[in-house]
């Protein structure tokens, strides 16, 4: 069976870098090899390095904390780095912040026919300064080798210690009448983008042209333009866009859902919290381990990224950055798993750099280990997409005998397409793989699909 493995690659016909190891985890006994020690870039792939660095580095039960102080002339917004921090929670925060305002009521007094007459009033609802502290991470908010163009794609949002909504713009798009305008709403709804709707309902696919929602992301604005066509016949659309300066968009956001409760904001500025100010309200997220199964269940970059600026805020009890989060990882690496990380190269923590390099060899020995160690094992292993059955393998391995049965990072860029995770074998045996291909210039598709063919017969092996 393992020869046939060399023949569906051949088969294939596709023309590409691959690099292919496995391994049966408890004899350690290497059942398949090709390229186990040739770099490639793995794409997200790399989220298994900060997977296993956050379960073994963070306390799993910690919570990120988005808080709001008060004094006497702002109101503070304090991002923690949540990284699924939705609109309802920040709205929620803004709730609290109208009622505790509201309790506060003046008395006004004045002379009447010689005697004293007074009446309850409301103070006046405003608010000097909106105050955005973002500062428990630096404020580079573009990965190591992360590509100039990716423009407004959700996949490159921005990096912020305060982020809502994940650092995107939700845009509804739905059909209107034929030879008029599509029907665009956004959530939320902000004038800290502007819009600009070019796009036609159409009855007909004749010179039909896809719609398009882009950013002016050149001239770093939130500037949208929706261009293309929508049939009269289509459901409503969703699609997804990221904004620039992440800080700011939550800022502003924020100060709408105030001033939608009578509250106004003059000045809207990036700052830092006084020592003393009183906290009023404060939203904590879900434990770090519900952040590391959604993040590698749905590949989240954002969370991957704040993930590592974490870790260094955290080993270095400083401000986070990818440089000290990095050098944190690596340490762990090196120390914990034995990895020498003088032979792959470690950029960023999500995988849309390009200046990331690993082998099999590498994946290979991470994931033994992880199986190996008892603390971190069972948090890891529920932390991937199942074959099949959820997240990015959803549509993936569906086959019966396969259901299941693998749990894997997938890892995609343009000319990248990897798979590295564990099989567990209809005789019981785990198994630990990494397939990782490079250098194509054609759809991930088929790449894809020879992956799963291998995988899918591995489940049938006896060993």
């Amino acid at each position: 069976m393992l020869d046939n493995i060399t023949i569906i690659i051949k088969e294939s016909g596709l023309q590409t870098n691959i690099g292919i190891k496995i391994v049966e985890l408890e004899s350690n006994e290497i059942i398949y090899e090709w390229n186990t020690q040739a770099l490639f870039n793995p794409a997200s792939n790399n989220k298994l390095y900060t997977c296993i660095a956050a379960l073994a580095m963070l306390d799993t039960n910690q919570t990120f904390s988005t808080s709001v102080y008060q004094d006497t002339t702002a109101v503070y917004l304090v991002g923690g780095g949540d990284p699924h921090l939705t609109l309802n929670q920040l709205d929620t925060m803004a709730q609290t912040i109208s009622d505790t305002m509201k309790l506060h009521l003046g008395q006004d007094y004045w002379f009447q026919n010689n005697r004293i007459r007074m009446r309850t009033i409301d103070r006046a609802k405003k608010i000097n300064y909106l105050v955005l502290d973002d500062s428990m991470l630096d404020d580079v908010h573009y990965g190591p080798g992360w590509m100039w163009d990716e423009g407004s794609w959700w996949y490159a949002a921005q990096i912020s210690a305060l982020s809502v909504n994940e650092n995107c713009v939700d845009f509804y798009v739905t059909p209107g009448i034929i030879e008029h305008p599509v029907l665009i709403k956004t959530n939320p709804v902000t004038r800290y983008i502007s819009i600009t709707n070019q796009s036609i309902t159409v009855d007909d696919t004749t010179d039909f042209k896809k719609l398009k929602i882009t950013r002016d992301w050149k001239k770093l604005n939130n500037s949208f333009t929706i261009t293309g066509n929508v049939l009269d016949t289509a459901s409503t659309d969703t699609f997804q866009r990221n904004v620039h300066d992440p800080t700011m968009y939550s800022g502003t956001v924020f100060a709408e859902m105030l001033q939608s409760r009578g509250i106004n904001i003059k000045h809207i500025i990036k700052g830092a919290l006084p020592p003393g100010t009183m906290k009023v309200a404060e939203h904590r997220s879900k434990p770090v381990q519900h952040a590391l199964t959604e993040f590698m269940k749905r590949s989240e970059n954002l969370t991957a990224e704040l993930l590592v600026k974490h870790i260094g805020a955290v080993v270095y009890d400083t401000v986070g950055t990818w440089n000290n989060g990095l050098l944190s990882i690596k340490a762990f690496l090196h120390d914990s798993v034995g990895i020498d990380t003088n032979t792959f190269s470690l950029s960023d923590g999500s995988g849309v750099s390009r200046y990331n390099y690993s082998s099999p060899d590498h994946f290979i020995k991470l994931l033994t280990w992880a199986y190996n160690n008892k603390t971190v094992r069972d948090k890891f292993l529920n932390t991937f997409p199942i074959g099949g059955w959820d997240g990015t393998l959803e549509d993936r391995m569906q086959n019966e005998e396969s259901v299941a049965k693998i749990i894997a990072k997938t890892g995609t860029l343009s000319g990248v397409s990897c798979l590295s995770g564990y099989i567990f074998t209809t005789r019981g045996d785990p198994l630990a793989f990494s397939i990782l291909m490079n250098g194509y210039v054609d759809e991930a598709k088929p790449f894809r699909s020879l992956q799963d063919k291998i995988v899918n017969m591995l489940t049938e092996i006896k060993l």
